[in-house]
């Protein structure tokens, strides 16, 4: 019968759902965390009946076919790039973005990889670098003997030196783009590298056209909205549950089907 394995494809898609929604929820206090949400298709169609053909007199066409659809299937687990909200830390080397943009930092094989994560802290040399000890690109060192530092909405890092009266800029931070952040390639450790579908990285200054400002003392928060997740989780639930009865239907159906057979 194929009930049964409609509603089994049914069944598989919402426990993925569910393991979707459980990633969501569970970085819901992760710095720079970007929702998912699971997108689904459905499969082939069995044809019973084809339109279009003519009936039986020959004089006119079927107007309406009869299909059958065979089940579902994921067709994507979609990063939603929605700007998370920003949380003051006080933390003059946090950053946040304010709009849309990636910080670009050097990874552990030298490749360029892109977070929204801006928890940054100094390393022995007094380079910026992320919480894994990753430094930013391009490279801002923070002078030995610094007293204070600013950094600016455009990305200029200033620092003032002890017995210096004024502020010297260090170094400037710049921002990268994608023609599609949704085709971003997920490494964990809140890093990303491009792929063919995200496109190459475009670089910029922040506050300039299509890249947003930096937040000094911020981090941006995850996007995710723990009520929309809950009511997701249910809607997911009832879901299973109903395709698990269509199961138990089928299979009620398909015993009384043997039974007259005998």
């Amino acid at each position: 019968m194929r009930a049964l394995s409609i509603a089994g494809t049914g069944m598989s898609a919402q426990q993925l759902n569910v393991e979707v929604i459980a990633n969501n929820i569970a970085n819901i206090n992760t710095t720079g965390y970007k929702r998912t949400r699971a997108e689904f298709t459905d499969l082939l169609y069995q044809m019973e009946r084809v339109q279009g053909i003519p009936n039986q007199t020959g004089e006119g066409v079927i107007p309406e076919g009869a299909q059958l659809g065979l089940g579902t299937r994921l067709a994507a687990i979609r990063l939603l790039n929605i700007q998370g909200p920003l949380a003051e830390t006080g933390n003059r080397l946090d950053m946040a973005i304010n709009g849309p943009g990636w910080f670009q930092v050097a990874g552990p094989n030298g490749e360029t990889l892109y977070t929204r994560a801006g928890a940054f802290n100094t390393n022995a040399e007094g380079q910026i670098v992320t919480a894994d000890g990753y430094p930013i690109e391009p490279a801002v060192t923070v002078p030995a003997g610094t007293t204070a530092i600013e950094i600016n909405q455009t990305g200029e890092v200033f620092a003032k030196l002890q017995g210096e009266a004024n502020m010297v800029s260090v170094g400037q931070i710049t921002l990268a783009n994608f023609p599609n952040a949704a085709g971003l390639n997920a490494l964990g450790g809140n890093l990303f590298q491009p792929t063919e579908a995200s496109g190459a990285a475009v670089s910029g200054l922040p506050g300039s056209i299509s890249f947003g400002t930096v937040q000094q003392g911020y981090l941006e928060s995850s996007n995710v909205d723990p009520v929309r997740e809950i009511t997701e989780l249910i809607s997911a639930q009832r879901a299973y549950e109903m395709n698990s009865k269509v199961i138990q239907a089928a299979d009620d159906m398909a015993g009384v089907v043997s039974k007259g057979i005998r």
